[in-house]
């Protein structure tokens, strides 16, 4: 896989999380269980960041970032996508609120070394 789509792949994430951060921000979990359609576009960008870590990089490439919990980020999505159990909106708040910023940080990291000449 070459660089360029990498770091395309890289920016969609970061630009799915941003979206996340940005439409939950100020809110606490009982305001976000009142929101359907916040709750909506806030599992749509999980899935697509799923959907990314997943098929828009390599094996190789994530391998070498195992920082990065790609798995997860994937199993999410397919626990989201196949509808197991119920979607748990609290794993999903807990994601957004707990684990994005630090993803985002990380991702944006790798990003700064990848060349794309």
């Amino acid at each position: 896989m070459n660089n360029k789509r990498i770091a395309q792949t890289l920016k969609k994430i970061i630009a799915h999380i941003d979206h996340t951060l940005e439409y939950s921000r100020g809110l606490d979990f009982d305001a976000f269980m009142k929101n359907r359609m916040l709750q909506e576009a806030c599992v749509f960008n999980i899935l697509q960041i799923g959907e990314l870590a997943r098929n828009g990089l390599d094996d190789a490439f994530t391998a070498a970032h195992p920082q990065i919990p790609w798995r997860q980020m994937y199993g999410l999505r397919n626990r989201i996508a196949h509808d197991y159990e119920g979607i748990r909106m609290q794993i999903v708040w807990e994601t957004i609120t707990q684990d994005f910023e630090p993803l985002e940080a990380a991702l944006s990291e790798i990003l700064k070394t990848i060349p794309c000449e």
